[in-house]
């Protein structure tokens, strides 16, 4: 084995490649050409003297060798970047990239001015930000943190909750001059609505009364969109009610453009919750925004503790 070809490069590389399964998507995160990658592999594995992948036209997969050595390669990785971190931290202040994943209208309402005030506070942190309302892995697109709204269903990251994202009925002036006012949740269903379609039962909407029970309501219309702030701008347009976060449309309501319907009538709140790849808290950096995301995230409009 000749262990000078076994470099940190071309293990970088190799454990990218392994978690995105292909070599042009790494090719393009790295900003290289996707033979560079396929050269970092093929250099990896003639100095390891062992196929590492078994390449196809359709797919990548380990082979045994490759199995372990992606295990070690992602502990000696992970021990470097902490190192690193270690240095660089006792040369003053923070620096390096972080990666974080946010779904899109809460990004750009808010999580983006948060960010903006950490780097003020640490110019020398590398913010790479992507506005996703997909429930992407963390690790094959290599996000350090990931803010997520709704239930969790990847129990192998760490998770730290930050509440509850209350909301709200609303409909714009316009729309309610032409319409009227629902008095009812029951004539909720005689009405025009918003609806995301990219959220499990759209088609019904559960209330809360005031008693604490709780109403199933037939909510169908002509409208679905996939993003929140295109629910915002259909609002705005009065193209219907909708059940709306409060953070999405705090200055809406300050303003008198939306006003709220049935308010002793609740919609379910929604958890809000920052998800951490394992490990990645023991880097300074993201200690240190994933700190100051909680704290800013739970300062949000509507934002109540569980």
């Amino acid at each position: 084995m000749d262990r000078s070809g076994v470099t940190l490069e071309r293990m970088r590389s190799f454990a990218r490649v392994v978690e995105r399964g292909s070599l042009s998507a790494v090719a393009r995160e790295q900003g290289v050409g996707q033979s560079t990658v396929s050269r970092h592999v093929a250099d990896l594995e003639s100095a390891l003297g062992v196929t590492l992948l078994n390449r196809t036209t359709r797919r990548i997969t380990l082979t045994d060798e490759g199995q372990r050595f992606h295990a070690e390669a992602r502990t000696i990785l992970r021990l470097v970047d902490e190192a690193t971190d270690g240095a660089r931290s006792a040369g003053g202040g923070l620096t390096g990239t972080v990666r974080v994943s946010c779904t899109a209208a809460l990004g750009v309402r808010h999580v983006c001015r948060m960010l903006f005030a950490i780097q003020d506070q640490h110019p020398e942190i590398v913010v790479d930000l992507s506005l996703s309302d997909a429930r992407i892995d963390l690790v094959r697109e290599a996000v350090d943190v990931a803010i997520r709204l709704g239930p969790l269903v990847d129990s192998s990251m760490q998770c730290r909750t930050i509440g509850q994202s209350r909301r709200v009925l609303v409909a714009s002036r316009t729309y309610l001059a032409r319409h009227g006012r629902p008095e009812t949740p029951g004539d909720l269903s005689r009405h025009a609505s918003i609806r995301m379609s990219n959220v499990a039962g759209h088609a019904m909407l559960q209330l809360r009364r005031p008693d604490g029970t709780e109403v199933l309501i037939p909510f169908e219309g002509h409208l679905l969109v996939d993003h929140g702030l295109a629910a915002r701008e259909a609002l705005i347009q009065g193209r219907g009610i909708a059940a709306a976060h409060l953070w999405l449309i705090d200055d809406l309501l300050a303003a008198g453009t939306v006003e709220p319907i049935l308010p002793d009538y609740r919609p379910e709140p929604v958890p809000l919750s920052l998800l951490i790849v394992p490990g990645r808290t023991r880097i300074r950096r993201v200690r240190m925004l994933v700190d100051s995301l909680a704290a800013s995230l739970a300062a949000l409009p509507g934002l109540v503790q569980e």
